[in-house]
């Protein structure tokens, strides 16, 4: 974990963020880190300082105060840097921030509002009530070197009462029809209304129920391309800061790519931040691991010859 990724965490927030990147610039297991605080008088137990970095419990300001700045001092940040993320007003403030819209990430980005505007979706505050928490996604690569089946699984936590879906999207490869396009639902949800236009598939994923504040749902679902068209690899779109993503792709064992590169972009248009080779295991799949994910893209990118 680079200085200036960590700096970047500190400004942007969340504060789970900021500290799970500050642990892991640091090199500390949570085991270190607690024994560390215990050697200046603070008592943190090790389940609490995984539940605030992985972001499924927020310190309070009036009882955490003392255990967060030994946290800075423990993992050599400046004063105040984890306590400004902290409190009411810090959460109120990340409720009115904006996420990136999908024109400012994707060229398909227009086509991408329009059809979410058809649901009587706002494109800027899409999913916004909802915080991803983890993302696992594993796409077949077929034998003809197109895309399969992505099949993906998120955890997501209600900010607000009353969150009763998540609102999908899906981009194929350019040339492409999504008229063939399948999306299955699988674990705690449904499928609900369908939009397609030129490679972009927006749909709904129906709850079980509706959430009430800081509840958590794991949904799964299923998308089935089809296109042939040669997959130059695979990214998810993150409009907002998230917790780990987990990306793995199945590859043709008869036709392995030359490359395999875990990327991260900004933006579609603009060259990867970060660039790393990949290698397959036995079973012929590459994995990429994300411990968080800021606002962007973030995937592999396949080199075939």
């Amino acid at each position: 974990m680079s200085a200036d990724a960590l700096a970047d965490a500190l400004r942007r927030g969340p504060f789970h963020v900021a500290l799970r990147t500050a642990i892991e610039h640091r090199g500390l297991s949570l085991a270190r880190l607690r024994a560390h605080l215990s050697r200046i008088d603070i008592t943190v137990a090790e389940s609490t300082l995984s539940y605030w970095q992985r972001g499924l419990r927020h310190p309070d300001v009036h009882h955490a105060l003392t255990a967060v700045r030994g946290l800075e001092t423990v993992l050599g940040l400046p004063a105040d840097s984890l306590v400004v993320l902290l409190g009411p007003r810090e959460r109120a403030q990340r409720r009115r921030k904006p996420s990136a819209s999908f024109a400012e990430l994707v060229s398909a980005g227009p086509t991408t509002r329009d059809l979410l505007a058809q649901l009587g979706v706002d494109p800027e505050n899409c999913n916004s009530a909802l915080d991803l928490q983890m993302a696992h996604e594993r796409v077949t690569i077929s034998p003809d070197r197109s895309q399969g089946r992505v099949h993906t699984r998120l955890v997501g936590r209600a900010r607000d009462a009353g969150v009763d879906r998540y609102v999908a999207v899906y981009h194929s490869e350019t040339g492409s029809s999504v008229e063939s396009v399948r999306i299955t639902a699988g674990d705690g949800c449904r499928l609900g209304r369908v939009r397609r236009r030129e490679i972009c598939v927006v749909f709904e994923l129906m709850f079980d129920r509706a959430l009430t504040e800081g509840d958590t749902v794991v949904i799964s679902y299923a998308v089935d391309d089809g296109s042939g068209v040669e997959c130059p690899g695979y990214f998810r779109i993150f409009r907002a800061p998230s917790g780990p993503f987990l990306l793995q792709l199945e590859l043709p064992a008869d036709d392995l790519p030359a490359r395999c590169v875990q990327e991260v972009r900004t933006t579609e248009a603009r060259p990867p931040s970060v660039s790393a080779d990949l290698y397959c295991d036995r079973g012929y799949v590459v994995s990429a691991y994300y411990p968080g994910v800021d606002r962007g893209l973030a995937g592999i990118s396949l080199e075939w010859s």
